[in-house]
């Protein structure tokens, strides 16, 4: 086994960690390493999407709390370490026009409040990699973009010394990538896979909607072979027992399948301050051979970029 190194899962929900990356997680875990889901909100505006639970009374009582418990189970099924980042659900806006977000909540927070908090987490427990959303949010939930923005502002600012410095000692980060859960080559492969069991498949209209959207795809440089934690990623995601439906979309590609045709998760890697390879199959590729030798360069002074495709879409 390699030596341990620690990756950082920056997600908007408790739920969401379980829906973007949990195998890969759940690899790492088994594999020695440490990893640690941030939830930047406790998702106490997020819909029952259960239909079985939407009547239930505890649940419509106390859904903030049912969420930490649901959270807490996900958390135990991964093995992962998990932190709150403490900020208040914006839910999601309907309506044409849109509602106005409410006040207090993460999406109209000061960016300098989030990124210091998020800082103070990454210099706790200086991580190695960190993952995060890409700037469209994965999908475009205000807490999903301002996930991404707190985690690219954090992740330049935690080894800036200058930056926050009640927040603890400089730690920089040596990569980051958005998770990049959805894409149409992933989705077709599903649509064909239930086409060929001769069972209807739900992904017929996505690719529809797809097509319609004219979407634009991701440049994919990180596949992570993990087929064999699926089974811990979908008991995470039912852990989740409000916000998931165990007959929807998520499960109707039997497990066997899902290994078979597509055995990976995907990640976008965005910035890295080590060499990286134009395909990789580990996050943690191109980091220094020991922990003590990733340590001491995640804490070194004049760190450069090697790679940073923020840079090059503002350019």
């Amino acid at each position: 086994m390699s030596e341990p190194l620690r990756l950082m899962c920056v997600h908007a929900h408790p739920d969401d960690e379980s829906s973007k990356g949990a195998a890969t997680m759940a690899k790492y875990v088994d594999a020695g390493h440490q990893v640690l889901v941030v939830s930047c909100t406790g998702g106490e505006r997020g819909d029952i999407l259960n239909p079985r639970l939407q009547d239930d009374v505890h649940i419509l009582r106390d859904l903030a709390q049912v969420r930490r418990d649901e959270m807490a189970r996900a958390q135990e099924i991964l093995g992962v370490q998990h932190t709150w980042l403490g900020f208040v659900d914006s839910g999601l806006p309907e309506g044409d026009p849109l509602p106005p977000l409410p006040d207090g909540c993460f999406a109209l927070e000061s960016l300098e409040v989030t990124t210091e908090a998020l800082v103070r987490e990454i210099r706790r427990f200086r991580p190695h990699v960190v993952t995060t959303y890409d700037e469209n949010g994965g999908y475009p939930h205000p807490d999903h973009i301002m996930c991404h923005d707190v985690s690219v502002a954090a992740f330049a600012a935690a080894g800036d010394p200058l930056r926050f410095p009640e927040a603890g000692s400089a730690w920089q980060p040596l990569k980051l990538y958005y998770n990049q859960t959805f894409n149409r080559a992933r989705i077709e492969a599903f649509h064909e896979a239930l086409t060929a069991l001769g069972e209807e498949s739900p992904y017929a209209e996505w690719l529809e909607r797809w097509d319609r959207d004219e979407r634009g795809e991701r440049a994919v440089t990180t596949r992570v072979h993990c087929a064999d934690w699926y089974d811990r990623r979908d008991a995470a995601l039912l852990a989740h027992a409000t916000q998931v439906d165990p007959d929807g979309t998520w499960f109707k590609v039997p497990r066997e399948v899902q290994a078979r045709v597509w055995p990976v998760e995907e990640y976008e890697l965005a910035a890295s301050y080590v060499p990286f390879a134009d395909i990789e199959d580990d996050l943690f590729a191109g980091l220094p051979a020991t922990t003590a030798e990733a340590d001491a360069l995640a804490t070194s002074s004049g760190l450069q970029l090697a790679h940073d495709t923020r840079t090059e879409r503002a350019a």
